[in-house]
């Protein structure tokens, strides 16, 4: 018996982005994830993931023919260092600038970087400031 593993509890189940070109998708992802320490949680011919996020071309069945348009994701970074590396491997990896690593006002110690990926997402890694979490997340597993 196989057992799938899950993390819940940190607001959002998943989320789909549909891409035109994944292969493209898939060079930049890789590099920003491996800055921010997300593995690739696994693929197929029209999709890959990493935790919760999939990614998929127009072709795959849950896609129904049509991309997503643009989206605003946010990683959230262990800390400022992070930031500036998502940065860099964004850049290196086909990202376009949207914000260089900084302070932002959104709240005291709010640091971040955006860029945007191969399909126009604006991708941002965040560092909130020094705060204490109670856990990483959820452990969730089911017996298949």
């Amino acid at each position: 018996m196989e057992t799938q593993e899950l993390h819940r509890g940190r607001l959002i189940d998943h989320i789909q982005m549909v891409v035109d070109d994944l292969a493209a998708a898939r060079r930049f992802y890789e590099a920003i994830f491996k800055v921010l320490d997300i593995p690739i949680g696994g693929e197929a011919k029209d999709y890959f993931w990493a935790d919760e996020l999939f990614i998929s071309t127009v072709d795959s069945e849950s896609a129904l023919g049509k991309t997503t348009g643009r989206h605003h994701l946010a990683f959230q970074a262990k800390d400022r260092a992070v930031v500036e590396a998502f940065y860099k491997a964004a850049l290196a990896a086909g990202g376009k600038d949207n914000g260089a690593p900084g302070k932002r006002k959104y709240h005291p110690g709010y640091y971040a970087a955006f860029v945007l990926d191969p399909a126009g997402n604006n991708i941002e890694a965040v560092y909130h400031g020094e705060a204490k979490r109670s856990a990483q997340s959820v452990k969730i597993e089911f017996d298949m």
